[in-house]
């Protein structure tokens, strides 16, 4: 089976945003790029009114996705870009169309006046249920800057958020992968909490702050030590922060040309969730985000 890259695209400025960011990826990877169009007919009242009828609508709908693509191959003359419209309900068809793809690039609208992403339910439902790397991109400026592959400027680096406790393979695998593409840095943010009694008043000896974050440290440069064998061309920085690792990564976003996040996957009967420091990185990074899924 062919490997391929699949862009969520609705004609949106977040779309387009998302199936050019795709478009590099797929050009950095030497991949092909599927961009999948859902076509959500409107509903029977709507559908028989004046001018606006299934078969406009239709035309309307397969005219924007294909000039897309159009468009796309003109700016990539090096990618193969294929368009595919497909019908139903949005999140479900995104997972089902992507499940044999390498990456999966949305959309997500840069929330005014507040550095961020605002995730809408689609996003949101197929970022917890796909098993495959998803990656949300903002339309605005700065998010395509960073990833610019025809600036003179060097990428900015890649962000790679652990859990010092429980580094994912998977994880770890993708973020010095990018960060080997774009030859650039690759951050390790990862938070780690105090003792508890460190809660309750206690002050905090400085040499004993320092004890804790080597021992943090350590343990990370360990689990580390098979990709930076594998990437020995990639520098890596770690950088132990105390406190809530969603803040940190955030802040770290600022100067990152992606933030690459985890996913636990979760196949309970209460259904699928993105965990609390994903779902803060996702409405606040204000870099592409790319959630990676992990057992």
């Amino acid at each position: 089976m062919v490997r391929t890259l699949v862009a969520g695209f609705d004609g949106s400025p977040e779309s387009n945003a998302a199936a050019e960011w795709a478009a590099r990826e797929a050009e950095l990877r030497g991949l092909p790029l599927k961009i999948v169009h859902v076509w959500v007919p409107a509903p029977d009242p709507l559908a028989q009114a004046p001018l606006i009828g299934v078969e406009t609508q239709q035309q309307w709908s397969e005219r924007i996705p294909r000039e897309a693509g159009e468009g796309l191959r003109r700016r990539h003359p090096g990618v193969e870009v294929t368009v595919e419209q497909v019908t139903g309900t949005p999140s479900e068809v995104l997972v089902d169309a992507a499940k044999d793809a390498e990456l999966l690039v949305l959309g997500s609208r840069g929330l005014s006046g507040v550095g961020g992403f605002l995730v809408g339910s689609v996003g949101l439902s197929v970022v917890a249920h796909a098993e495959l790397p998803v990656v949300l991109v903002r339309a605005d400026d700065q998010a395509a800057d960073e990833t610019s592959p025809v600036s003179a400027a060097p990428y900015r680096p890649v962000v790679l958020g652990l859990d010092a406790g429980a580094p994912a393979d998977a994880v770890i695998e993708f973020a010095f992968a990018e960060a080997a593409r774009r030859d650039t840095t690759l951050r390790v943010v990862y938070g780690w909490n105090l003792p508890p009694y460190y809660a309750y008043g206690f002050a905090l000896d400085a040499g004993l702050h320092e004890e804790l974050s080597l021992q943090e440290t350590d343990s990370l440069t360990e689990a580390l030590r098979p990709w930076r064998q594998k990437h020995p061309g990639t520098e890596v920085v770690l950088e132990p922060r105390v406190g809530s690792a969603a803040d940190h990564l955030v802040d770290a976003s600022r100067e990152a040309s992606l933030v690459v996040i985890g996913r636990r996957i979760r196949r309970g009967a209460f259904g699928a969730h993105i965990g609390p420091v994903a779902h803060g990185v996702l409405h606040h990074s204000t870099a592409p985000v790319a959630v990676v899924a992990h057992d």
